[in-house]
């Protein structure tokens, strides 16, 4: 990436400045300013861009004419362009020479996440917002976002279009893709969010920072990262019912980008298991002698159980069909007893080991003590799937393999459930009074 000689090299990235301001060429553009009374937060609301010659002067008009008309804070509109081939970039620098207060970045690769990282990353505003230039996002949302961070409330604010009085308008199909993503978020890390790709959020930076250098992903998913990095670490996330129109002309790639957020969820279940999750944020409101520049935030006990609760749920569902299947096949050779056996120990030993990496991944349990305990469960779910299928032989005069499997399937939920409670409280117990292994790591 490369700077024009009139403008400096930030990260890779170029910066133009105002007209208005000549004798501060060598400065960001400066914010547009409110009346003092109205306190010192500054808000850059960035912008990035790929090939969107034909929506972005009316995009940035439209929402340069909103903050000068009634938006409280200091503000400023920053451009990113991610290596578009069309106009785009000189448009970009065009507007920005033509209104005060508007910026724009060059960048030469590809990639939302990379935009905001690189923008957001050497801000100089107290918050950082990002909006989509389609502004399928109704303006009037806009003050509503920033206000809870301004006023120290809140660490990160969201459009939401899933929240009960959002009003949207959107195809089915993209309906049912955006709620079945949300839905396997909260099930599979316990969030409370609902809806993490909405283009609207803002953030302050001071809490920001710290969470950029954990974050990878230069593409879509950037949004959903930096949200589930944000909850596990303690953020306080404030979510705004937003007016939202399709943009009809939208070139996501539906299926490509819900394959990479499916390989982006686990990578941060694997990041949050292992600790590399956890950062230092600072905290809300003035820093005391009993409030440290940086601190952990713990993870409360109700996201811990929510998320062992939701990963649990979904390792058993695969359990219980996989016996099934397994029973199914090994009862053509085998009577019942002895494929229920061996379907149960098989899927026993798989369903033991993804707890221990996943629903219960902060216990610090080994790999052994956890077999091992599981073993002594084992017996229990053999005995009562065992008894009701014999009891359904018995009763039923002409059972059938497949017949048999749903009853198998049903009685493996009853134990199922007892398995979550005596895992948890003993095999995987969390010993509260000393810290994780993933907290003492990261002190260390």
């Amino acid at each position: 990436m490369t700077a024009s000689p009139t403008s400096r090299e930030n990260r890779g990235a170029t910066f133009q400045f105002p007209r208005e301001e000549p004798a501060e060429s060598n400065e960001r553009a400066r914010p547009e300013t409110a009346p003092p009374s109205l306190g010192p937060s500054t808000v850059d609301i960035v912008i990035p861009v790929h090939n969107e010659e034909r929506a972005l002067r009316g995009c940035v008009t439209t929402l340069h004419e909103r903050l000068r008309n009634g938006f409280p804070f200091p503000w400023r509109i920053t451009i990113v362009d991610n290596a578009s081939t069309d106009g785009t970039p000189a448009l970009a620098e065009q507007l920005a020479e033509e209104m005060r207060g508007v910026n724009c970045l060059r960048l030469d690769r590809k990639g939302r996440g990379l935009a905001l990282r690189t923008a957001w990353g050497d801000t100089d505003a107290d918050i950082a917002v990002y909006m989509d230039v389609d502004l399928s996002t109704g303006l009037d949302g806009l003050l509503p976002l920033v206000a809870p961070l301004a006023s120290g409330h809140s660490d990160m604010a969201i459009g939401s279009r899933l929240a009960p009085a959002a009003r949207t308008v959107r195809g089915p199909r993209r309906e049912l893709i955006s709620r079945c993503y949300n839905k396997l978020i909260r099930l599979t890390h316990g969030s409370r969010f609902s809806d993490a790709q909405c283009g609207f959020k803002a953030i302050r930076t001071g809490a920001l920072r710290p969470l950029l250098h954990a974050t990878n992903d230069d593409a879509w998913f950037f949004d959903t990262e930096l949200l589930l990095l944000a909850e596990h670490n303690g953020l306080r996330i404030h979510e705004v019912p937003v007016d939202w129109i399709e943009d009809t002309d939208s070139r996501v790639r539906v299926f490509n980008t819900a394959v990479d957020d499916l390989r982006g969820l686990w990578r941060i279940a694997r990041r949050k298991r292992t600790g590399a999750a956890r950062v230092a944020v600072p905290p809300r409101g003035p820093v005391t002698a009993e409030h440290p520049d940086a601190v952990l935030a713990p993870e409360s006990k109700r996201s811990r159980l929510i998320g062992q609760v939701g990963y649990f749920a979904l390792i058993g569902v695969l359990s219980t069909v996989g016996q099934a299947v397994l029973y199914w096949l090994l009862r053509q050779w085998w009577p019942a007893v002895a494929a229920n056996f061996v379907s149960l120990l098989v899927l026993t030993v798989l369903n033991t080991e993804a707890n221990r990496r996943l629903s219960f991944r902060d216990s610090g349990t080994g790999a052994g003590r956890a077999h091992i305990g599981a073993g002594g469960l084992f017996l229990l779910g053999y005995l009562v799937t065992s008894a009701a299928v014999l009891l359904y032989d018995s009763a039923a005069s002409n059972a059938s393999p497949a017949s048999e499997s749903v009853v198998l399937a049903c009685a493996s939920v009853l134990v199922t459930a007892i398995r979550f409670l005596l895992l948890r409280t003993t095999v995987f117990r969390r010993d509260e009074s000393e810290p994780s292994r993933r907290e003492s790591g990261e002190a260390n």
